[in-house]
């Protein structure tokens, strides 16, 4: 439902932008693989490899709209009376839901194996999407300076009960 993209080392709000280190290697690998990484030391925040082997970029999975396993998302997120949709809203929410934490950093997510990703139905899909898809700016990344900070690389879908925080009106 949200998402966030991450430039390679000229990307000043990305990580990336220190170069390759034991942290980020896993954004510099293959497309399809997670980057996986702890924020404010508290938080793990998932992310797409999404640029090709050796060139980092990466998508932050935001938000998500829950589906199924509704018992043991609550059970994780330990909120039993949280609305369905604020259980996956925001990035810490997501791992948290999925029980995502650092043993996933490199994991192929294309193979189909603990933790992947799916083609969504396309008919619910194009509902979803077709008028809704949102740009706006990154969340939460002021100290990368003008031009960085205000870039429309946060996606969703406009109005989704879902999103970790609405875009602004257009």
């Amino acid at each position: 439902m949200e998402a966030e993209a991450y430039g390679g080392p000229e990307d000043l709000a990305s990580h990336a932008r220190a170069g390759r280190t034991r942290r980020t290697a896993p954004m510099f690998g293959r497309p399809g693989h997670a980057y996986v990484y702890r924020v404010y030391g508290l938080h793990w925040c998932l992310n797409v490899v999404s640029d090709r082997d050796g060139q980092a970029g990466a998508v932050l999975i935001r938000a998500l709209a829950p589906g199924h396993g509704l018992g043991l998302v609550r059970s994780r997120r330990r909120r039993p009376a949280d609305p369905e949709a604020r259980l996956t809203a925001g990035p810490a929410r997501v791992c948290q839901a999925l029980a995502i934490d650092g043993a996933f950093d490199g994991h192929d997510l294309t193979l189909g194996k603990g933790l992947w990703l799916a083609d969504p139905d396309p008919v619910e899909r194009q509902r979803l999407v077709e008028g809704n898809l949102v740009a706006g700016p990154r969340v939460g990344v002021a100290y990368a300076g003008r031009g960085w900070a205000e870039k429309d690389w946060r996606f969703g879908i406009r109005g989704h009960p879902s999103l970790s925080r609405p875009f602004a009106a257009p």
